[in-house]
Order: C-alpha cells, then structure tokens, then sequence
C-alpha cells in the first residue's frame, strides 16, 4: 500500500503506510504510528495499516480556528472542563476537508482490495508514549470499524478525543503546551482475536527486568485494557522461560467483534481454565524479548492471538513508571549489584548536567587516590560510581559482601545518616546473591593505614583532640585557602581555565578536605565514647538535646546572617515596603542593576560575598548560586518580615537551644561523676570535643560547594569562549558537556547537537517525580512495610532526629525555590539540602523522607529546637496540605 496525499504547496503526505513510518517520525505519525513503523521495520509481526497523519489533524484545526480559540481559552480559564467542551464543540462542527477524507477513503480501499473490511482506529498523539509518560488511554480507540464512512466518523472521534477533559489535565501535569500537541490516527487490519491481552517485558510491579508478565483473556484484548474482565495472570522468568506465577482470573466478560461492524460485551459463567497453553506463553515472551532488543528497553505490548495460533502485535510503547538502571548493569540475573542514590541522600532530586557529573567522577577519583586506590581512568571515577537517570549512584555491592563492610554500612546509615537505608540494607543481604565473601581485615587496615598515616590525618587529628580551640583557627585558614583556588591569571586562555578546573578537582581540593575529616573524627569518636559511658545514665533525647546550639556549623551561621540582614531590612521603612511589596523575581533584577535600597544592597552584597557560592541543589555545578541569582533568598526575607513574635525570632531559639544543650552537658557530667570520679572526667573530656567539633560536619560539604563553585566560575570562562568561537550557542551550554568534550570543543568540534540532545534529555528527567534510596541491578527498588494505623488515626513511623513534640498544620514542600512556609507551619520535605534551610527558621517542626539523627537537616532542625522526625517513607505523598499533624521527635511518629 503507498497511498500518498498531499495538500497543494505542502510537501508533507497526509496519509502514509507503516512500512514508510520510524521511531524519528513522532511528530507526524504520533506515538503509536511511530512505534508500529518501528515494528514493521524490525519484521515483526503487525497488522497491515496506514497512518493519518498529523497534517491533516493540523489542516482540520486550521479550517476550525482552533488556535484562535486556543489563545482564547488560555486566557479566560484553566478548567479541563471548560477546554473539552469548547474545543471539541468547535471540531465537531468542522466538516473534515474534502482532500483529506478523499485521502482516506482512498487509503482505506487499498488496505481491503476494495473491500469493505473491519479495521482497528487508534489515535495517536505527539505527546504520547513518551520516554517520561506513555498517556496511555488518553486519546481514544474504536474497533471493527466497518465501511468508509464509518472510517471517517472514527478519524473524526479521534481527533476530538485529544481534548477530553482526561487528556487535557494529563498534558497539564506534565507541562506541555496544547498548541503544540497534534493527533495522528493510526488505521489496523482487524485481528480475528480468539485471545488477545497485555504483555509487560519487565514486571511493572516490583521493577524486575528479566521477568515479563501477561494478562490474557478470550476475545479482543480491550477487556483487559479497560479492566472490564479479570483476566489470567500470568509471571514468566524470561531467560529461562519458567513460569514462576499462574493466577487463573475468572474472564466473565468477553468482547467481541460483530459482523458488519461494532462490538459485543458478552458477560459469561467463571472459566478457570487458562487461555493460553504453556508453549504459546513462552512464544508470546520470546516475542516480547524481540520487541524490547530492539527497543532497548522494557515494553508495555498489546498482541492478539488468531484462530490459527499466530501472535499479532498492536502496539508497544516504552514502560515508563520503571526508574532506569545503570549502563553497566549486569544482564544476567545470576549477579546483583546495590545501587545507593548518592543524589537522594544529598537530598537533590533533580537530575544533575552532564558537568556536574563530570565533577563527581573527578572528585571520586581523587578521594580513590588518597584512599590509595587510584582508578584507571580520572575522568570516568572510581568504578563505584555509576549513573542511571542523570542521578549518582554508588554501587556498595563490594561493601555489603565484606563483613566488616557490611557491618559499618548498616551501622554508620543507620546511627548517623538514614535509617531507612540501613533498614532496606539489612532486609536485601538475606538474598543469596549477596552472601558474605570476604572476612579478610587486610584491605580495611591497609585502608585505614593509607588514611590516617600516608596522608597525615594523625597529624591534623592529634593537635585538634587535645585542643579542640584551635580547630577555629585551622578552619579560617582552610576556607581562605579553598576561596583562593582556581586563581588564574587575567590574560589566561580558556584551555588553560579548562586545565585550571581538571588540576584544582583532581589535586588540589580533597587534600585540603581531608584535613576537615580529623576534625569530624574528633568529634564522632568523642560522641561514641560517651555515649557508651553514658549508655545507663542518659537517653536518646538527652543525648540530642546536648547536641543543640552546636558552634561553627556553616549552614546554621549562613541561616542566622540571612535572619540578621532581615531584621535589618525590618528597621529600614522603605527598604521593608519594597520588601513586603516586591516580587523576588524583580528584587533579584534590581539587585543585578544595583537598584535596591541602600541597606538590602549594601547588606545582600555583604551576605552574598559569604555565602554567594550556595544554593538549591548546589552539588551540581551547572545550577546557578545565589551570587548569580538570589531569587530564592530575596524570597526567604519577604517570608521572614511576616515572624513578628520576638520569641520565636531563630536567634533566640538558637540562643535558648545553645543554653539547654550546655545545661544537659552540665547535667550528664554530673550523673557520670555520681558513678565516679575518672567516668565523669572521660565523659566531660569527650563532651567538650563533641560540643567544639560536631558542629563541623557541615563544614566539608561546604568547602566542597565552595569548590564547585569556583570551579562553575572556570567553566563559565571556557563557555564564554566557546560561544565566542560558535562551538555552543549559550554560556550555559557548557554544563551539558563534560570536561574532555569542553576540550574537544575548544580544538574545534560543534557541540550544538550534543548540547540540544542532552537538554531534551535533562527536561524529560526534570519530570520524574519518584527516585529510588536504593536500587538493585534486576530492577527491583526494596521497600519497606507501611506501619498499620492507631488509634484510627494514621501513624507515620521515622528516626527520632531532634526532640519535642509540636501540632500544627503541614506544609508539603517539593522544591523550596519559591517556596513559601508561614510561621508555625510543620516543613515536610523529600529531603533538603543547605539551600533548604532559610525555611528552618520560620518551621515549627521538620518531617522528611530521607535522613537519619546525623543527616543534614536533623542536625540543622536540632540547632533551632525543632521536633523533627526523618526517614519518613512516604511522607509527601502521605500528607497533604494543610493537613493537622503531631510531630514527636522524641518517639520519632508522626500522627495524622
């Protein structure tokens, strides 16, 4: 079949065969027709059909105004009602134009022979079974269509079903524009179907890769589609085509073709008997494994089986609820490997650029080498670092197989980073992949011998442990030499800015870094040796609150100068107007102009030379800083104008909360000296390290981004080039290169469709909501179970992570750049980074879905004597806005 039509003067066909359509055709054959040429292409076997393309779609929308009416609509409403009604009022009193029907007619003819034959017609939009949503059922199908005229209402029907109410609100969720979305509608041979169904090549429900399942029920495979009928159900372990699951479903409702045209629903007595014979089930997933081998990647497959025993395939779109696995993941199911979300845990959902990739490796493989194990390649970073879905994972399959490794990381997760980590940790290593196969305490003392000897730890730990003051000198000196790095001359080039950024990653930073780890070892090792001391005589809560008000945390000092430059701007009448009645996005323009009032300028400019280099996300070194753009602070200081109770002003808190924590070290060198004399002087020894060096923690994370941000400063140079010489089209291409393409560039390669792919690529995966703690090679993501309710209401159970118990109503908190929390409001967050905590200051309680007693924002929220309770799974999808919620940080609950 060639039938081929076009619009005078339009070069493009309004009607094409399958054999002429491919995967890079979706903008005019739509998902589905670009998906079934990919089928034909690769001689698999589909019915014969053609496409109507999303020309004639656009040459009927332009006969009826519909961008007009569009604009319209856009302006005037919002509501998904209100769009369906008007624009599919306005489709269906457009007569489709004669050239296009004639096209039709005449492509439907070919398809029978002259024929009246029945065909299947299938919309098939552009915004459809996309690598980030398949918006599968949102347009619609109408099947055994009989007759040319009858053809013509289906076309009809499925151009309109693009504006349901459903299709309308989907394309919302996802951000897409509805005057760029086009229908295409696909038109099928009809399969005499004596079974049809579903066919998923990866199981949908627990993520695993080699196993396919199948739903299967008699007649055409629309009663498994719409749920209609209770179909078999059916687990096949695709390697070795075992069938691991046969659920029998009762398949009461059967739907089938009519002569003539239409369908029946017949409703029928229970049939226990399964559909399809074990040969034909293993054929059916040996032809799913064809489709996702050419696909390269797992398939959501609709097929039909004839009356003489052939399988049909009506359509494959990508499964697109399944996170990605890593590159180099294993294909065989024999081996398992753990993937641990490093940007979970750093509380950055977002993807990361192709730059702040490049980043990591490097800095990977400079901690590798001061470990001793320098990898292979720089560039690439220690084989422990892996990516899948633009996020850094880490692969600790090795630790967990290594007793000692195995022990640490359950232990370390669980006491001070994220408990719920350690808890899925502890349920995964009863699989028998991942047994114990190495005891050896040779490798961790040689480790520990590299560490603490070759690079000098001892040196900087000893000093420190006998007089914790002088770690404040130590660490101004650090920060005055990590702001001093990436230094170059003014009249360097741009390879040598590029050389520059590769030295001060792979060299000059983590030797620097290092030095702060004695520190944190101080302090760490002087909280586990009270805490052992104190193991009868203090509980969790007081050892917490004796963490409060810790000195020279970074973060809680960048919080506090944020509050001090707001009461500042209070005292201020018109800079306090121009706060209050100011947009952030404006304000952050005045800022760049040097247009605001004297004290914000003077005081934000005095903030920025700080603290410029943090920001949302900044472990990603290809997202802007606050120097750049300081919207979301200016923000933060509009919210903070609104505290006006002097009580719950944060330097109060932080003040009363310092003083309680001194009075719980009092309070514990007291019951510690009650038992005797040398037990309260060790507890009293550690307990002055612990209160001068936790407060540290944050300090490597911070000389870090410091880093980066020098190192995006570098960069910024190098992409200023490249625009220059036309190798990029913007300064901020650059971070969707890595270092080594950078360098291509430079010696002249066009990176312009690179850069164009790898934005597409990043926009699809800004999209993607839910990204696994930890990830196994198969595909499974390990859960854990959801505690029952009490008390008939619902209970959310987490780590304690900063005592007291608060109600009040809940914020939910996804991305805090334009984020507003009142005062008094309970902050519940997927996880925070620095960029988060400005909101700290006005929250009456923290609940997160990451963390443990020793992560991030437990340690922030315990500073300001919030109740906070993290590790929480679950917790933004769970509560709701405004909802009421206790908060017991104490218990680690929290009650809906």
């Amino acid at each position: 079949m060639n039938a081929f039509s076009h619009k005078s003067g339009d070069p493009e066909p309004l009607i094409l065969p399958f054999t002429a359509l491919n995967h890079t055709m979706l903008a005019l054959a739509g998902g589905k027709g670009a998906n079934l040429g990919e089928l034909v292409g690769a001689n698999l076997p589909v019915p014969d059909g053609f496409c109507v393309t999303t020309v004639a779609y656009a040459h009927t929308a332009e006969q009826a105004d519909l961008d007009a009416l569009l604009a319209t609509l856009t302006s005037e409403s919002t509501s998904p009602a209100f769009f369906e009604k008007a624009v599919r009022e306005r489709l269906r009193s457009t007569a489709m134009p004669s050239e296009i029907a004639t096209a039709i007619t005449e492509a439907y003819d070919k398809l029978g022979e002259g024929k009246a034959i029945p065909v299947a017609v299938r919309s098939s939009a552009t915004a459809e079974d996309l690598p980030g949503a398949s918006f599968a059922g949102q347009q619609e199908t109408y099947l055994n269509i009989v007759g040319a005229e009858a053809v013509l209402d289906a076309v009809q029907r499925c151009w309109a079903s693009l504006w349901t109410e459903r299709a309308i609100s989907y394309r919302e969720h996802f951000g897409i524009d509805h005057r760029t979305t086009r229908l295409a509608v696909v038109m099928q041979s009809m399969v005499d179907a004596s079974v049809a169904g579903v066919l998923f090549t990866a199981n949908p429900l627990t993520g695993k890769r080699r196993q396919a399942v199948i739903d299967a029920n008699p007649g055409l495979g629309e009663a498994v589609v719409s749920g209609a009928t209770n179909p078999d159900h059916l687990v096949v372990n695709t390697p070795t085509g075992e069938i691991v699951e046969r659920a029998p479903g009762n398949k009461r409702v059967v739907i089938r073709a009519i002569a003539g045209g239409g369908t029946e629903r017949i409703e029928r007595e229970d049939n226990q008997d399964l559909c399809l014979s074990d040969a034909q089930i293993r054929d059916l997933v040996q032809l799913g494994s064809q489709v996702e081998a050419h696909y390269k990647a797992p398939q959501d497959i609709e097929w039909a089986l004839d009356a003489a025993g052939r399988f049909w395939l009506t359509q494959a779109r990508p499964i697109t609820t399944l996170f990605p696995l890593p590159a180099k993941a294993p294909l065989s199911d024999e081996i398992l490997r753990v993937y641990f979300s490093v940007s979970v845990l750093q509380g950055v959902y977002r993807p990361l650029t192709p730059m702040g990739i490049s980043a990591f490796r490097f800095l990977g493989s400079a901690i590798a080498t001061l470990a001793g194990l320098p990898p292979g390649d720089p560039r690439q970073g220690p084989t422990a670092f892996t990516i899948a879905a633009s996020r850094l994972f880490l692969d600790v399959t090795p630790a967990l197989r290594h007793s000692i490794g195995r022990s640490f990381m359950i232990n370390a997760l669980g006491r001070f980073v994220e408990a719920r980590s350690a808890d899925l940790f502890k349920q995964i290593i009863t699989d028998p992949h991942l047994s114990i196969t190495s005891e050896s305490r040779g490798p961790v003392i040689r480790l520990a011998f590299s560490l603490l000897v070759k690079n000098r730890l001892l040196f900087y730990l000893m000093p420190v442990l006998l007089r914790p003051s002088t770690a404040q000198a130590r660490i101004a000196k650090l920060e005055t030499t990590f702001r001093s790095l990436g230094t170059v001359p003014a009249n360097a080039s741009a390879a040598e800015h590029l050389a520059v950024y590769e030295q001060m990653m792979l060299h000059d930073a983590v030797p620097l870094i290092s030095r702060v780890m004695s520190f944190l070892i101080c302090g760490v090792a002087s909280f586990a040796l009270a805490s052992v001391l104190l193991k009868d005589l203090a509980s969790a809560e007081d050892l917490q609150k004796m963490l409060r008000g810790l000195p020279s945390n970074p973060t809680i000092e960048m919080d506090l100068s944020l509050w001090a430059l707001a009461q500042h701007v209070r005292t201020d009448e018109i800079a306090a107007h121009y706060v209050t009645e100011t947009a952030p996005e404006q304000m952050a323009r005045d800022y760049h102009a040097e247009k605001l009032p004297p004290t914000l300028q003077k005081g934000l400019t005095e903030f920025l030379s700080v603290y410029g280099h943090r920001g949302v996300a900044e472990i990603d070194l290809g997202l802007p800083h606050w120097s750049e753009d300081p919207t979301h602070l200016l923000g933060m200081l509009t919210n903070y104008l609104q505290l006006t109770d002097p009580t719950l002003a944060p330097d109060k808190q932080f003040q009363r909360s310092r003083q309680e924590a001194e009075a719980m070290v009092t309070e514990l060198v007291r019951r510690a000296t009650r038992k005797s004399w040398w037990r309260g002087a060790v507890v009293k020894f550690c307990l002055k390290r612990v209160r001068a060096l936790a407060g540290l923690r944050e300090r490597p994370k911070y000389y870090v981004v410091l880093l980066l941000a020098r190192a995006r400063n570098l960069l910024r140079s190098v992409g200023e080039t490249l625009v220059q010489s036309g190798q990029i089209a913007t300064v901020e291409d650059i971070f969707f290169l890595t270092a080594e393409e950078a360098a291509a560039a430079l010696a002249g390669t066009d990176m312009h469709a690179t850069v164009r792919e790898r934005r597409a690529d990043y926009e699809r995966e800004m999209q993607r909501r839910h990204i696994p703690r930890v990830l196994l090679s198969d595909g499974r993501e390990p859960v854990l179970e959801t505690p029952p309710s009490e008390d008939g209401r619902e209970v959310l159970k987490g780590s304690s992570a900063s005592p007291g118990t608060i109600t009040a109503q809940a914020r939910v908190i996804l991305d805090p750049t334009g984020a507003r929390l009142f005062p008094g409001e309970i902050l519940v967050a997927p996880s925070t980074d620095p960029g988060w905590t400005p909101l700290f200051l006005t929250a009456s309680g923290l609940v997160m879905e990451m963390g443990g007693a020793m992560s991030h924002g437990a340690v922030v929220a315990r500073e300001y004597g919030i109740p906070a309770v993290v590790g929480v799974p679950g917790a933004t999808e769970r509560i709701t806005n405004g909802q009421c919620i206790t908060v017991d940080g104490s218990k680690g609950i929290v009650t809906l």
